[in-house]
């Protein structure tokens, strides 16, 4: 299935000059700004900014990369910016690339370059809010045209927000109710674009080499199997429409999170993120197919549930101020969470003793990629299940080091599977399909009760242990009745494994049944601290929590906390 083409007629150029400002949206097909740049225009200027604020190298970081994007993010960029340059040459056209802060190189862009349009696609995000502001504003004194429609989300976050009396809905099925079904038109394809037009004393660039931005990379075995561009984004696409069946019956949660070989899902978010695939072609796929089946699974769990999930949460985040911070976030629960890095670093670093969860790590740092139930389990463990470390610490290594980190989705996600938020409007929709995964099933307004075991969950799928034994070879000889708990091996079986565990592979870091209990108590007394203050909890409230946190922990025998530092040293 290939998008709509229309032929653009040359004829019907006018005389003047755009500038199409690719941030995200790095695709040809339905991108009705770079559309209407070259609608009635003699020269288009398609101009991506590298932006220091994402690329630059950090050399102290704990993983190659820059300070907020890992190098495998970066390098799936550089192959989507690529491929939009090999896209935009076959239409006669090439992409100009340009160094440094995007708002002062898109300024003087337009002072140095003959542009009465400038044309992007509308952005959610803060960053990109702050920077589309100072473009408009210079746009709209120097008397250029600004053209910014909505097309990386199905609806217009704010319109949904205004439907709902100016705050955004807080669940899901309150959001489909506000949102209705999708009205739109597909943006039609280029076959020829106007030339590049004098770009004067502009230093352009061609789109740089991972080594050119000074990234050196070091040998590992493994590399993400996920190539970026539009072209790979179709490719994958028609991959995945072509079995209607998979895709008429498919129903999130459901899925193997230990398939590697191939994922259990169409692994389209990261083209998505990038805006290498237009989430409303997306959606007109998976509709065109439905027509064609007898019948189909539908939200939440259906393949158009997940795009709509990605609108609810596109919704929240742009209508919630603080909504990636805990404190001034008014739907997140205020809660005293740990504040111990060598947890946080044991967790970041596949060094939690517990196979399963370090694996899923392991997955994380070499493919920038993991199944969505492997995100919730080593999120689960590091906040509310095992660790009771701040969800704001994981947050930002999965922002760093995902492919598909979407800030939206990022947080969203964040939030719910801490129990900060959301997990209370829409848990009887999701959880309850989870409840033979989880260590309990208690009342939905107490999910933080449901903990994914560190132990269990996996071996649910994987009873073999395939899974830890391809990103923990340390683990490969050891029996399959101890691949997820290698430290109850007798010593005699982890010799002939060749995996001794505290030497070769950690202890574990923390007791589960221990740990998970213990934050379970925790979870109830913040819990009741923000019911009893009505969400109004202070900084000394919450220290004062953390206080009794610290004492119920002193009083046990024996000492869960002297036991953890001893065991991750």
């Amino acid at each position: 299935m290939k998008p709509p083409l229309s032929l653009l007629n040359p004829s019907m150029l006018s005389g003047s000059g755009s500038l199409m400002w690719f941030r995200k949206g790095l695709r040809v097909h339905d991108n009705p700004a770079l559309e209407y740049a070259s609608r009635g225009s003699t020269c288009v200027y398609p101009l991506f900014v590298i932006d220091p604020h994402y690329m630059v190298l950090d050399p102290n970081a704990y993983s190659p990369g820059s300070t907020r994007a890992g190098i495998n993010r970066i390098r799936f960029l550089l192959e989507s910016l690529a491929d939009l340059d090999s896209s935009l040459k076959k239409l006669g056209s090439r992409l100009l690339v340009l160094k440094g802060e995007p708002s002062e190189v898109l300024i003087r862009c337009l002072n140095e370059w003959d542009v009465r349009k400038l044309c992007f696609e509308y952005d959610t995000d803060p960053y990109y809010q702050a920077l589309d502001d100072k473009a408009k504003n210079y746009a709209s004194a120097a008397g250029i045209e600004v053209f910014s429609p909505v097309s990386h989300t199905i609806f217009d976050p704010a319109d949904i927000i205004e439907k709902n009396g100016g705050r955004p809905p807080l669940s899901y099925q309150s959001f489909l109710k506000l949102a209705g079904e999708p009205s739109f038109s597909l943006s039609v394809e280029l076959s020829w674009m106007p030339p590049v037009g004098d770009v004067g004393r502009c230093e352009i660039l061609q789109v740089p080499t991972l080594k050119e931005l000074g990234y050196v990379e070091k040998h590992q075995d493994e590399f993400t199997p996920f190539r970026g561009g539009e072209s790979e984004a179709l490719r994958r696409l028609r991959e995945s429409l072509s079995d209607k069946e998979w895709v008429a019956n498919f129903e999130k949660p459901k899925g193997d999170p230990s398939a590697y070989i191939k994922p259990a899902t169409t692994v389209l978010s990261p083209y998505l993120k990038f805006g290498c695939l237009s989430s409303r072609y997306f959606y007109q796929c998976l509709k065109d197919v439905y027509k064609n089946v007898k019948r189909h699974t539908s939200p939440p769990v259906s393949l158009v549930g997940q795009l709509l999930w990605r609108e609810f949460f596109y919704t929240v985040a742009f209508g919630t101020p603080n909504f990636d911070e805990m404190k001034g976030n008014k739907i997140c629960k205020q809660i005293p969470w740990n504040d111990d890095d060598k947890l946080l670093a044991a967790w970041r670093e596949a060094r939690t003793g517990y196979p399963w969860i370090d694996a899923i790590m392991v997955q994380l740092r070499k493919w920038g990629w993991m199944h969505h139930l492997a995100r919730h389990s080593v999120a689960c463990f590091l906040t509310r299940g095992d660790l009771f470390v701040h969800w704001e610490k994981g947050r930002d290594i999965f922002e760093r080091l995902l492919i598909d980190s979407d800030w939206a989705i990022n947080n969203g996600n964040w939030l719910w599977l801490s129990c900060s938020s959301f997990f209370y409007q829409n848990c009887c929709q999701i959880c309850c399909l989870h409840n033979s995964l989880f260590n309990m099933s208690d009342c939905c307004f107490q999910q933080y009760n449901r903990i994914y075991s560190p132990i269990s969950f996996g071996r649910k799928y994987d009873p073999n242990g395939n899974y830890i034994r391809h990103f923990l070879p340390i683990l490969k000889d050891m029996p399959k009745e101890y691949i997820y708990e290698p430290w109850t091996a007798p010593l005699s079986v982890q010799s002939k494994a060749k995996c001794i565990i505290g030497r070769d592979y950690p202890k574990p870091v923390v007791l589960h049944d221990t740990a998970s209990n213990e934050c379970r108590k925790k979870m109830g007394q913040a819990y009741a601290l923000n019911q009893r203050l009505n969400g109004r909890v202070s900084e000394e409230d919450l220290r004062k929590l953390r206080r009794k946190f610290d004492e119920d922990e002193d009083k046990q025998e024996p000492k869960p906390r002297r036991q953890r530092q001893k065991l991750i040293k």
